[in-house]
C-alpha cells in the first residue's frame, strides 16, 4: 500500500496523468492489493469520493447498481447472457474472416484495428514487405470493404470500412 500511496502522490505531483485516469488506476490497484479482509470495496468507494474532491470534481453521492441487480437479477443475468452470445458470434466471425485473408493482410487489418489508421509507410515498417505488395493487399481489403482510404497520394491513409 505504501507502494501506491507513493506512486499516486508522485504521479499527482508529476501531473503527467489525467486526474480521472490517476484516480481510476489507484483505485483499481487498491482492489487488486485488496489490503483488508473485507470493506475494500465500500473503501474503494469512500477513497474515489474524496480523490475526486481534493481534484476539484463536484461531490456526487454513490449509487450503488448491486441493488438495482438484485431486485432484477434474472433480466440481468440473461442480458449478460444474450450479449456473451453476441460476442462469442462476432468471435467466430472474426476468426473465420481472418482465416481467409492472407497473412500480410490480416496483419495490416490488425494493425488499423489497434491504432485507428494506417499509411502505406506505417505498413512497410510493420510487415517488412515491398509497397507494391503492399499496394494489392491494401487494394484487396479496400475492395472486400475491410478498410477506406482516406486522402489520395503520399498524404493517404486507410482506415476501418
Amino acid at each position: 500500500m505504501t507502494g501506491l500511496v507513493d506512486w499516486y502522490n508522485a504521479a499527482r505531483a508529476d501531473g503527467t496523468l489525467h486526474p480521472l485516469l490517476l484516480i481510476g488506476i489507484f483505485v483499481v490497484v487498491l482492489l487488486e492489493i485488496h489490503p483488508f479482509q473485507d470493506g475494500n470495496g465500500r473503501l474503494s468507494r469512500a477513497l474515489t469520493t474524496l480523490l475526486l474532491v481534493r481534484a476539484g470534481y463536484a461531490y456526487v453521492p454513490y449509487a450503488s447498481l448491486e441493488s438495482l441487480i438484485k431486485k432484477s437479477k434474472e433480466a440481468c443475468y440473461l442480458a449478460l447472457l444474450r450479449q456473451m452470445r453476441r460476442l462469442r458470434d462476432k468471435v467466430e466471425r472474426e476468426r473465420l474472416m481472418m482465416g481467409s485473408l492472407p497473412e500480410v493482410s490480416a496483419k495490416l487489418l490488425d494493425f488499423v484495428r489497434d491504432h485507428g489508421r494506417l499509411t502505406i509507410g506505417d505498413a512497410e515498417r510493420l510487415t517488412g514487405e515491398n509497397r507494391n505488395t503492399l499496394k494489392l493487399h491494401f487494394r484487396a481489403l479496400v475492395g472486400d470493404g475491410h478498410f477506406v482510404l482516406n486522402g489520395a497520394g503520399r498524404g493517404a491513409w486507410y482506415s476501418l470500412g
